[in-house]
């Protein structure tokens, strides 16, 4: 079958923007976060030789979690000025490169992506799922791997995988425990209060015996160290509120993985409206051959 890069649009888009110093064009318009993500694309397509690229943005916030939660992801600073500008051309530059960009109105980047992640697989693709954000461990599988960005302490380490070895290895539980682990010791990219106190190691230990959130409040009696039972009996409905926070929907709508034509003049005028001349050079490069002329 065939090989699918998934890309956490805002989460590589941020990067992008923190990674590369300052640019502008000439008037002033912010141009940083652009180059970031043609060279990443890019960088991704040479190294992966993917079959098709999808790329999923947010259009507003997760209407189901935030009727459970009103204070989900409340803390989290708006965006940028300047990546906000970037965001539209950013989205532009990556359907002139021949790829899929994926949203929609009040259901969450995260939940579209896995749910299409899933259904790939499940159609016997192999499946990359290109961001740093925890939640998709949960998803990870034999035909299902994450591709983490490079750090930003230390960009010589380059991409790297996690499978689920290294899942088990990061966290401590497998990915089909990962939202139960969420859900003990809290979110706090997303605003997810967990139980006061109970940290990684207390939730790993919880879960290899109890297995579940259920079978911990079902044992909530029995549980080590005792300071926690009368919290995670009191907590109950909490904890349960929180794995339908930190768990992923499957269930939505998914497209037709079909790798679209890419449009190399259009690319073309964006580069150079956006004076990316190292770019616009290799984009002439890369989309001028045979093969890539449509």
């Amino acid at each position: 079958m065939s090989k699918w890069l998934l890309i956490d649009g805002f989460n590589l888009a941020y990067r992008c923007f923190h990674a590369v110093p300052e640019l502008t064009r000439a008037d002033g318009f912010p141009t940083n976060a652009l180059h970031g993500w043609v060279k990443s694309l890019w960088k991704l397509e040479d190294q992966e030789k993917p079959d098709g690229t999808l790329v999923f943005f947010d259009l507003g916030g997760s209407q189901d979690r935030l009727v459970l939660l009103p204070e989900y992801k409340a803390q989290r600073e708006e965006m940028p000025e300047a990546l906000s500008k970037q965001i539209e051309p950013i989205k532009a530059l990556t359907r002139a490169m021949g790829h899929v960009g994926v949203e929609i109105h009040g259901v969450e980047s995260d939940d579209l992506l896995a749910a299409q992640a899933v259904a790939l697989a499940k159609e016997g693709h192999d499946v990359l799922i290109v961001s740093s954000d925890k939640d998709f461990a949960q998803v990870v599988n034999e035909r299902i791997k994450i591709l983490l960005p490079p750090p930003s302490a230390n960009p010589k380490l380059g991409w790297r995988f996690r499978d689920e070895a290294g899942v088990v290895e990061k966290f401590g539980v497998p990915p089909e425990q990962i939202a139960d682990y969420l859900a003990l010791v809290g979110d706090s990219s997303d605003n997810i209060p967990g139980i006061s106190g109970v940290g990684p190691k207390t939730a790993v230990k919880w879960l290899q015996q109890y297995r579940d959130i259920e079978g911990v409040i079902a044992n909530a009696a029995e549980i080590v160290p005792e300071r926690f039972r009368d919290a995670v009996r009191d907590r109950a409905d909490d904890l349960r509120r929180n794995l339908k926070l930190t768990t992923l929907n499957l269930s939505l709508p998914t497209i037709v993985a079909e790798k679209p034509k890419s449009n190399p003049e259009q690319l073309f005028v964006l580069l150079e409206g956006f004076e990316m001349k190292g770019s616009l050079n290799e984009a002439r490069t890369r989309y001028g051959q045979p093969e890539f002329l449509f």
